[in-house]
């Protein structure tokens, strides 16, 4: 994870066969030194796949594909139907792939499965990847985990999943009552509480590397998030790795 918080996202996979980025959050100078810091070609990067259109997912996307471009590579920018006419290219016409919400994309021996997720964008996805016998889920942004978000994560040996604040510091947060109202809703973010009622009953038992991400910055903290989380394991009987993203802070790398 190059990022993963209220404050940017974006997500680096790789094989030996394709480069791809999940979001574009952060500027793309930082989306650059952080591949190169982490000892990857910011020059290879083959496709970016975005979840929804909030700034936090698409700040560097514009001057990211443009410079790409300038150099003479076109990446292409996957997205959903009704999510590409959110975004403003100020008259760039980018190389646009857009699908289904739901759709399975393959590219390059990825199999990249788009699914629904509930939250307040225009059509938000979560996505799992899988790569031979490997799979990882991305599920964040999302106010709830519908059933179908459950099934989709069902063997995965690695799980990003959202643990966006914690209750009672969002409560006495600095952001008006419209807004925490908003992170509240169904159609919000998963608090800590709700990411461990999941870990703890339905967290698939083979999930090697379990990640708490999209934190955010004013109402919760990592050890919190962390202490939960862990307990919740204990209570499901399972011990994956536990690693949580910390706000503005690339991760380290997760091989599977």
């Amino acid at each position: 994870m190059l990022a993963s918080s209220s404050a940017g996202n974006c997500i680096y996979i790789a094989t030996p066969e394709a480069r791809i980025l999940i979001d574009a959050g952060i500027s793309r100078k930082q989306t650059l030194e952080r591949l190169a810091a982490a000892g990857e070609d910011p020059e290879r990067i083959d496709a970016i796949f975005i979840t929804h259109e909030h700034s936090d997912h698409i700040a560097g996307l514009p001057a990211l594909v443009k410079g790409f471009a300038a150099r003479g590579r076109h990446v292409p920018v996957y997205l959903t139907q009704r999510t590409a006419p959110m975004l403003d290219w100020n008259g760039y016409a980018p190389d646009l792939r857009c699908f289904q919400a739901g759709a399975l994309v393959e590219f390059s021996g990825l199999h990249i499965q788009s699914f629904t997720i509930p939250h307040d964008a225009t059509d938000p996805v979560g996505y799992t990847i899988t790569a031979g016998a490997a799979k990882l889920a991305i599920a964040t942004d999302l106010g709830y985990i519908p059933d179908s978000v459950k099934w989709h994560l069902r063997g995965s040996r690695l799980i990003l999943l959202e643990s966006n604040h914690d209750p009672s510091m969002l409560q006495v947060g600095p952001v008006p009552w419209a807004v925490k109202q908003r992170i509240l809703s169904r159609q919000g973010h998963l608090s800590n509480a709700a990411a461990c009622e999941y870990i703890s009953s339905e967290l698939p038992a083979e999930v090697e590397t379990l990640i708490l991400g999209h934190l955010s910055e004013n109402h919760n903290v990592p050890y919190l998030a962390e202490h939960d989380a862990r307990e919740a394991l204990q209570r499901r009987g399972l011990a994956p790795q536990l690693v949580v993203a910390e706000p503005r802070k690339p991760s380290v790398l997760f091989h599977l």
